[in-house]
């Protein structure tokens, strides 16, 4: 069963300069920044997220979340939160006995997507390109150390910091990433956030006042369902080989 700290507040990792701002939803868009607007912005670091963005999507969360929650339950939850169930967020409300069954549970699902690792395609060649920029990287993900860990060693990537679901609070909160940018001594507006998930990845970039690009392999979010999220991303990609596009288009890259 993964292993937990102890919660904390964002408060404990960040300097008084970062400040999660009240930001505008942006619009869900490969084109939002107008370079003919005015100067391109800075960017000096990209934090990824990792399952379904840096690494082919193996786990059946659909059946994870029915596994832990019930049919029912997954059913119920499921029509209330179109965007995706926060699956951790409902168990840190049940029982100490109830806690445990679940995270074995998930832990099981999390065992069985190690063993079928795969690095997504372009993440090789996107994460080359950021390195001959001398733009940094760092990982954000909801999955546990050992994962992180296994996908380093596995595909020879470094992410630095990579914060895995021991550091507290996670996504969506705005505070891993805030923790990232501290460490990086960059401000937030300076960074994107790249993932799959609009409910974590986008709207953890967003509240923490980064630029976010979600990645969406199949058109999944193009359904009206997801027309009014709270937070919406600054440009959306198919594939990670876009995302080397939008950056080379839309950023002035200074580390």
């Amino acid at each position: 069963m993964p292993q937990f700290l102890p919660r904390t507040t964002a408060a404990l990792f960040l300097s008084p300069k970062f400040k999660i701002p009240k930001l505008p939803m942006a619009a869900a868009t490969n084109t939002t920044l107008s370079t003919s607007a005015g100067p391109r912005a800075r960017l000096r670091g990209v934090v990824f997220d990792m399952d379904g963005t840096l690494t082919v999507p193996v786990i059946d969360f659909s059946a994870m979340y029915k596994a832990v929650l019930g049919e029912k339950e997954y059913i119920r939850i499921r029509a209330e939160s179109p965007s995706g169930i926060d699956i951790l967020h409902h168990i840190e409300s049940w029982s100490v006995e109830k806690q445990q069954k679940a995270y074995d549970t998930v832990a099981d699902f999390e065992r069985q997507g190690l063993e079928r690792l795969q690095i997504m395609p372009g993440a090789a060649e996107l994460c080359g390109f950021l390195d001959s920029k001398n733009i940094r990287r760092g990982l954000i993900t909801r999955n546990v150390k050992g994962a992180v860990d296994l996908f380093h060693e596995r595909f020879g990537l470094s992410f630095s910091p990579a914060l895995s679901r021991e550091f507290r609070p996670y996504k969506p909160d705005p505070a891993p990433l805030l923790h990232i940018c501290s460490a990086w001594e960059v401000n937030p507006s300076e960074v994107m956030m790249v993932g799959d998930s609009l409910k974590d990845d986008v709207a953890c970039g967003k509240r923490a006042g980064a630029f976010a690009c979600l990645l969406d392999e199949v058109g999944r979010y193009d359904s009206p369902e997801f027309a009014n999220v709270d937070y919406k991303p600054d440009f959306k990609v198919s594939s990670l080989t876009e995302v080397h596009s939008i950056l080379e288009k839309h950023f002035d890259l200074a580390p």
